[in-house]
């Protein structure tokens, strides 16, 4: 029975009331000396009062001693369970003997004199954990009255809530993220992949009803894709792009040559003659088949993508062929040609003969159908003539070429280069008027500055780099016949799975996004923290969404993960365009180098984001954590998981943190 100050009050005055009862039976049978009797039975109830109020005090003392420990004690093994319990089901063994001990710390064995203390746990089925403490606290002047001891029994649960919380996951997904760390069976992003989805099951089983948890993801590589987040309105509707054009230089002359005036002679050529038909071959499959040469004389051709899902080839080769032809030169004959261009025009008179069988294959729906064609002596005269003729001479033209991007959103990936900003040369007086990069907050107002531009990487050429490294970058137009770098065909300008704004997700919403990551592109750090800061800003671009709900605080959480350290190219195509060309933030001759121009950039967004009540976590997963990243996230803040095990670790102990630990009981 619970422990209750009431009934052990009760409990005491009871017996001294049945102390008082048998005295005065004896009264009533015995009457010599009463007086003195009397006496002394009006001293006991005063005595039961008294040493009930002492004896009561004592276990009241001891109540409160013990409800503490049983608390500290809950609260203790609760923390060391964490949030795996929802997703494992598996309480550590090292979370009872933490509650334990701290129970033992708080009430020490034969505290207040007391004896069988006892102590136990239980989960709960909402993942509380509830203790009941016990211990019998010794009487002194009650025991005039038989009572020896007083039990003492309290109850307590531990629970671990969240409030209405936000996270938003900015996830590094480049090229290294297809690596498999050293001990791991799952590449580093597979590894993330499922990671994720375990933090979100112990996030949602930790949430209370009617709390609101969301979460937002930006992957990040060489730039963000958040184009399908963004109004028509705050999108330029015209840019130039650091492009190429063909544009004619000059002429040459040459040649043209053709036939004409065949004439047949003698022999004979049958039309084409089905040799026989089969069944072709069904290969199910979804993938769309085209035209394929199997055999030397077999052609192939395959139907389109068939609605059950496969096409039919025809496999068997056709006979050889015999066909043979001669072609002789008769004479030859030269005139004036009227031009343009003038000149002299030579005529060949020449005659073909053409011997033996040529097959072909042929498919139509199912069936296979081998054709012949046969020439027997079968000759043809005929003219072969050469004209003078004259080509234009192209070069290509390389400059800053404008586009109408009114139709961005059919025409583009939905990568973004940043609005504008200037070369930044002293970090600690950032004008943000200028840094509009910078700037997590402001609403594009119609000027073309505050806007964002729509990435178009297949139009990019990198002046004056060529393919083999050579040159050097030019703002200039240039008109050559060099080839240079085009980012898209080098690889250089990968565009990550799409941005997702904070919202509330089911775990298969979760898993259909997270199938979507895929490892591509080079290490920027900065463009990555600027829109997950931008994100989940409750007073920037979606505030009215990012607000606290209904008059309740938000708890706000920004994940930064990342493999590597920082590696942009000069020559990729990025999210401030050309690098080495537009030259928007950074330029050869700047005093920091492009690495340290994008590390400063993602350390000034991530004290932006932070100044916005937002905490940051940063984990580096299979890579040394750097002094950068460390101080983005402050201490304790901050996690190295070399492998899977400690990237779950890591992903823990931050939805541990988020968590409110509380007593409930």
């Amino acid at each position: 029975m619970q422990f209750s100050r009431g009934m052990m009050t009760i409990d005491f005055l009871q017996t001294a009331v049945a102390a008082l009862a048998r005295l005065r039976r004896r009264l009533v049978v015995d009457t010599a000396g009463n007086t003195f009797i009397l006496v002394a039975a009006a001293m006991l109830p005063m005595l039961a009062l008294i040493g009930g109020g002492i004896d009561m005090g004592r276990s009241y003392l001891s109540e409160t001693r013990l409800q503490q420990a049983c608390d500290s004690g809950v609260l203790a093994a609760r923390k060391a369970i964490g949030t795996t319990v929802v997703s494992t089901g598996i309480i550590p063994s090292s979370a009872s003997t933490i509650g334990n001990r701290f129970f033992n710390t708080n009430f020490p064995s034969g505290a207040y004199g007391s004896a069988n203390r006892a102590f136990t746990m239980t989960l709960e089925e909402d993942y509380s954990v509830s203790g009941v403490a016990s211990a019998d606290v010794p009487t002194t002047i009650m025991r005039v009255f038989g009572k020896t001891n007083v039990p003492v029994r309290v109850s307590c649960t531990a629970k671990l809530n969240f409030s209405n919380t936000d996270v938003m996951m900015v996830l590094d997904v480049t090229g290294s993220m297809a690596e498999t760390n050293p001990g791991d069976s799952m590449s580093r992003i597979e590894s993330l992949k499922s990671t994720v989805q375990g933090f979100y099951n112990q996030v949602i089983g930790s949430a209370s009803p009617g709390v609101r948890i969301r979460f937002g993801f930006v992957p990040y590589s060489t730039n963000v894709n958040v184009g399908g987040l963004l109004h028509d309105d705050w999108v330029v509707t015209n840019w130039k792009y650091q492009s190429r054009e063909s544009v004619v230089t000059g002429t040459s002359n040459t040649t043209t040559t053709y036939t004409r005036n065949w004439a047949y002679v003698s022999g004979s050529k049958t039309g084409d003659q089905v040799v026989r038909t089969y069944a072709g071959t069904w290969h199910a499959t979804s993938a769309t088949q085209g035209s394929t040469t199997v055999g030397p004389n077999e052609q192939v051709t395959t139907t389109q993508g068939q609605a059950a899902g496969g096409y039919y080839t025809c496999d068997t080769a056709a006979p050889s062929n015999t066909y043979t032809s001669s072609d002789v030169l008769l004479s030859t004959a030269t005139e004036p040609f009227p031009g343009p261009p003038t000149g002299t025009r030579t005529i060949e008179y020449r005659r073909k003969t053409e011997n033996g069988s040529w097959y072909w294959v042929s498919l139509s729906g199912s069936t296979c159908t081998i054709y012949q064609s046969t020439y027997n002596n079968y000759i043809n005269t005929y003219e072969k003539v050469t004209d003078p003729a004259t080509q234009q001479i192209t070069q290509w033209h390389y400059f800053q070429m404008p586009k109408d991007v009114s139709n961005w959103r059919s025409e583009s990936n939905g990568c973004i280069e940043e609005r504008d900003t200037y070369e930044i040369t002293d970090y600690s007086n950032v004008n943000l008027n200028q840094a509009l990069d910078l700037d997590l907050d402001t609403v594009p107002n119609g000027s073309w500055r505050t806007q964002w531009r729509p990435a178009y990487p297949g139009l990019i050429y990198q002046r004056a780099i060529r393919w083999n490294g050579s040159g050097s970058f030019s703002t200039a137009e240039v008109t050559t016949n060099d080839e240079y770098i085009a980012p898209a065909w080098a690889g250089l300008a990968a565009c990550p799975a799409a941005a997702r704004k904070l919202a509330e997700m089911s775990s298969s919403d979760l898993q259909s996004y997270l199938n979507t990551l895929q490892p591509n592109g080079s290490t920027y750090h900065d463009i990555g923290m600027i829109w997950g800061g931008r994100l989940i800003s409750p007073t920037g671009l979606f505030a009215a969404e990012n607000a606290d709900l209904n008059g309740n605080p938000t708890s706000r959480n920004l994940i930064f993960l990342t493999d590597g350290e920082t590696a942009p190219l000069d020559v990729s195509y990025s999210s401030y365009g050309a690098e080495g060309i537009d030259q928007r933030r950074w330029s050869p001759s700047s005093p920091f180098t492009l690495t340290q121009t994008v590390e400063n950039r993602f350390t000034f967004a991530c004290n932006e984001v932070k100044k916005r009540n937002v905490t940051v976590w940063v984990i580096g997963f299979g890579t040394q954590m750097t002094d950068m990243l460390k101080n983005c996230a402050g201490d304790g803040r901050w996690f190295q998981a070399n492998n899977a095990a400690q990237l779950s670790d890591a992903f823990s102990s931050i939805a541990k943190s988020m968590g409110d630990l509380r007593i409930s009981k």
